[in-house]
């Protein structure tokens, strides 16, 4: 670990040097990209500091305990290492947390797809349910919720919503929560009271900045139709609904919620960026999400994540074997317990990665 934390700190002081260059300083995005990265490396260099320092007078008391004669400056000695050692303890763990590999996207905003399953309108109002958790969450950390597109029932349900969430690190608090999610409860047309078992699945996605995706407008097909459903004047009397589909990939965007076909055709775009990026990790993820599978899931949409049990207020994450009896506060948005078990548990597995490759 101690050559790590040397090489980290080499490489702190050499971007330091770098971020001096005028021609580096003249080089906007080279000076952000370098800036950046000696940013994320800072809270290393500092807690290093402090360890050595920690380290230093630790090694100097227990040298004095060995050489010393003097009665009093023994106990001086041994009173100065107890109260180091817990220290450089706690030190020396926070530093094992910081060297654990970080996803270069989880300071990105994201962007929510939120599709009902199985189960019916229950699915769709259950997708809706989902949505107003997510939404709620993203109030209480200060973010911001835009809505990019949403196909509802017409009766409070959902079949498919697309939103975006923009905040520092929204993508990576939020980015365990793509899979499937089941609810088991009464549905409010259920005469008998018998329990029924519904699911909606979510996806996930970094929201892509122009740097992480880029395309040719020639392997794109716009195609522009009317609106349907509800949303003002023009709906259903101007071709203002945009589909963008990506012809390489078959990846296929819909928007039709703005009046502005330019406005639809802008979030289409950022939705298909999105996509692509989520490609893309996929790929390059591939045997990483192998060996995630068994810990905290790999975010396959295919996959079963949580089971929401209204008739026993009960909320279980199948991944961490997690089970918390407060599911009323959850759907409202109190999601912190659980996104912050799924993240220690992911960075538990990533530092035993770490630990075995020494």
């Amino acid at each position: 670990m101690l050559d790590k934390l040397e090489s980290v700190k080499e490489n702190y002081k050499e971007l330091t040097d770098k971020l001096s260059n005028p021609k580096v300083i003249s080089n906007q995005a080279e000076f952000q990209k370098l800036a950046k990265r000696r940013a994320e490396l800072g809270p290393v260099v500092e807690a290093y500091a402090r360890f050595c320092e920690l380290r230093s007078s630790c090694d100097g008391a227990e040298h004095m305990l060995a050489c010393e004669t003097d009665k009093e400056l023994k106990e001086m000695a041994e009173l100065e290492i107890a109260e180091l050692k817990p220290q450089l303890e706690e030190l020396e763990k926070q530093l094992k947390m910081l060297l654990v590999p970080k996803d270069e996207d989880d300071g990105k905003n994201t962007i929510f797809e939120i599709r009902a399953g199985t189960g019916g309108e229950e699915a769709a109002l259950f997708a809706a349910d989902l949505y107003r958790m997510y939404s709620r969450f993203a109030e209480r950390q200060g973010w911001k919720c835009e809505l990019m597109s949403i196909s509802d029932t017409g009766i409070g349900g959902i079949k498919e919503v697309v939103f975006a969430v923009q905040g520092s690190g929204a993508f990576g608090k939020l980015k365990f929560e793509s899979g499937v999610h089941r609810v088991q409860r009464v549905p409010a047309t259920e005469a008998s009271g018998r329990v029924h078992t519904s699911a909606a699945t979510v996806a996930v996605l970094p929201e892509a900045e122009d740097v992480d995706v880029s395309f040719d407008e020639n392997e794109l097909r716009i195609d522009v139709f009317r609106s349907s459903g509800p949303g003002g004047q023009s709906v259903n009397t101007t071709d203002s609904a945009v589909r963008v589909t990506h012809l390489p990939t078959g990846i296929v965007v819909s928007c039709q919620d703005e009046k502005s076909q330019h406005k639809n055709k802008a979030k289409a775009i950022r939705i298909l960026k999105a996509r692509l990026l989520d490609n893309a990790r996929l790929q390059r993820d591939n045997a990483r999400a192998e060996n995630r599978r068994s810990q905290v899931g790999s975010g396959d949409r295919s996959e079963r994540i949580r089971t929401y049990n209204f008739p026993q207020q009960r909320l279980t994450d199948h991944r961490i074997n997690l089970t918390v009896y407060r599911l009323n506060e959850i759907i409202d948005g109190d999601l912190d317990d659980i996104i912050n078990a799924l993240g220690e548990a992911d960075n538990l597995r990533k530092l035993s990665e770490v630990q075995e490759e020494r």
